[in-house]
């Protein structure tokens, strides 16, 4: 990204941050969902890596299906970020209301029992809502990771964001983070990671809707390491202004393997409670970007390994 471009993008988060928070929510919402339409006709590369990821969660669907799941994943993704831009302006009641998760005794019972609990999510919803309810409603304070973005400026304004939400926010690089995660579980801290992409090249594989992906290990290491409970936990929204989700029940670590042997099994298992959520609300999956092996290298693409070897044999 050029520094131009940098200062803009910082910019316009800015604005949104300053101007979109003070909007009514009923222009709030007119307003992302316009933003989203115009986007969405567009068909730029973000529109268009959507609907192909959304054909893998959806292997049955039209190209009909496939424009209206991808509008209506822009209108989503919109509303997470309308409904950001306006959280630090939310009243502890507009939080506390906004979100109604299952099976939340999951949470609460394992916090109670001083272990610590991770808390691992897809990019489904919006997390920082979750986030936001977690720290209000349960008054618990907890410890997540950030990508760093360029420019600085912009990383920093969303880590100054989420800590003003409650949370303590450690950058993804640096090596720091895991021990410090590992330190606040051991403590019967709580941890929350967005988990479904891995930002290492260095993941796990896992078979996610039948093609191999890669997603982080973090989760499942600092399970492992700290005997701290793994929960799963998918988000979706509704016509209504109230986000629902769900926590489901632990990920266990397995007796027997070595450590990258259970890593796998634990990855895996995240990775199938994550599929739960994103098949049942596929719309709400906000992937823009590629994930599956076979769009991050070629050479993995089965298809176009089989092409290859049909043209070499008559070549």
């Amino acid at each position: 990204m050029s520094g131009t471009r940098e200062r803009l993008t910082d910019t316009l988060y800015g604005l949104g941050w300053s101007t979109v928070k003070n909007l009514p929510e009923s222009v709030a919402v007119r307003l992302g969902r316009t933003i989203a339409d115009i986007a969405w006709k567009k068909r730029g590369a973000g529109v268009l890596r959507l609907e192909r990821n959304y054909a893998r969660v959806v292997p049955d669907a039209t190209p009909e299906r496939l424009a209206e799941l991808s509008r209506a994943g822009m209108r989503s993704y919109l509303r997470y970020w309308m409904e950001s831009f306006r959280l630090p302006a939310w009243s502890d009641e507009r939080i506390r209301n906004g979100f109604t998760p299952e099976d939340v005794h999951h949470l609460t019972d394992g916090l109670a029992s001083g272990r610590g609990v991770i808390l691992a999510l897809p990019h489904l919803g919006n997390w920082d809502l979750a986030g936001a309810w977690v720290t209000t409603n349960l008054q618990t304070p907890f410890t997540t990771v950030a990508e760093r973005l360029r420019p600085e400026t912009l990383y920093d304004r969303f880590v100054a964001y989420r800590e003003g939400l409650g949370m303590e926010v450690l950058p993804h690089t640096g090596g720091s983070a895991f021990g410090t995660l590992a330190r606040r579980l051991r403590d019967g801290g709580l941890v929350c990671l967005v988990a479904d992409r891995d930002l290492s090249a260095s993941g796990v594989e896992v078979t996610f809707f039948g093609e191999q992906a890669r997603m982080p290990a973090g989760p499942a290491l600092l399970a492992q390491q700290t005997g701290a409970l793994l929960l799963p936990v998918t988000l979706w929204f509704d016509d209504s202004p109230v986000m629902r989700g769900r926590v489901h029940p632990p990920v266990e670590v397995p007796e027997s393997g070595t450590r990258k042997e259970r890593t796998a099994v634990m990855t895996q298992s995240l990775a199938d409670a994550f599929a739960t959520g994103i098949a049942a609300h596929p719309q709400d999956w906000h992937m823009l970007q590629r994930l599956w092996l076979a769009d991050l290298d070629p050479a993995r693409d089965p298809a176009r390994r089989a092409a290859a070897g049909t043209a070499k044999g008559t070549a």
